[in-house]
């Protein structure tokens, strides 16, 4: 039985580390930062198709960078120590849920700087900031569990990406194209609800992946 109490233990050290190592959330923040900058020096106020497809790959590339470390930068001795005192699944689950914040903040954090350097051709921010929240939390739960597959392969942050990207390709997809609702594109009756559904069912799968993978590879 799962200990709401473990998973909120763990969630708190994950974000204690954080703070405590403060160098790697502000690496985080300056490539965001230097990123978009790039980007506005190359093209000023792109296209509207252009820009929804430049803000979720970076999304992307975000994800790679802050979410992808949470396994690698355990030591097999913490692994170990942390095997001792709580199971699989309260472990993963707390790795979720707080890459699952780090990434809605990095991702809302994005959207800003977007808007402020590359102009906002969003008619509706609000709905396009809920979009934005639905697909951070979903892209890292894909990259939370790569990471811990990646993370028992000799540590090569490389297979994080390699791994993700079949999961990741449709998701974006999905996004990019959800994304269109809040730019007040017209969409047929029930197709929004088609693509949320959709981004929820991938999102759920991953979820029950992790629960029924990760056990085995805890114990190696």
């Amino acid at each position: 039985m799962l200990s709401t109490q473990k998973i909120l233990a763990l969630f708190k050290k994950d974000v204690l580390l954080e703070f405590r190592q403060k160098h790697t959330f502000y690496g985080i923040l300056l490539y965001i930062a230097s990123t978009v900058f790039v980007l506005y020096l190359s093209m000023d106020n792109p296209e509207l198709n252009v820009w929804n497809a430049l803000f979720w790959v970076i999304q992307l590339f975000i994800c790679v960078n802050a979410v992808a470390k949470s396994f690698l930068q355990e030591s097999k001795g913490r692994m170990l120590y942390f095997y001792s005192i709580s199971s699989p699944v309260e472990f993963i689950v707390a790795k979720i849920l707080y890459n699952l914040l780090l990434m809605v903040l990095m991702s809302l954090l994005s959207l800003f700087l977007f808007s402020v350097f590359m102009g906002n051709p969003v008619n509706n921010t609000w709905k396009f900031a809920g979009i934005v929240l639905i697909g951070g939390a979903s892209i890292s739960m894909v990259f939370s569990i790569m990471s811990a597959i990646a993370a028992k392969a000799q540590q090569n942050a490389a297979l994080v990406a390699i791994l993700g990207f079949p999961v990741i390709l449709p998701l974006l997809m999905l996004l990019m194209r959800l994304s269109k609702a809040a730019f007040n594109e017209v969409f047929k009756d029930g197709a929004l609800f088609e693509l949320i559904g959709l981004i929820a069912g991938l999102d759920v799968l991953i979820i029950l992946l992790a629960i029924i993978l990760f056990p085995y590879l805890w114990k190696d």
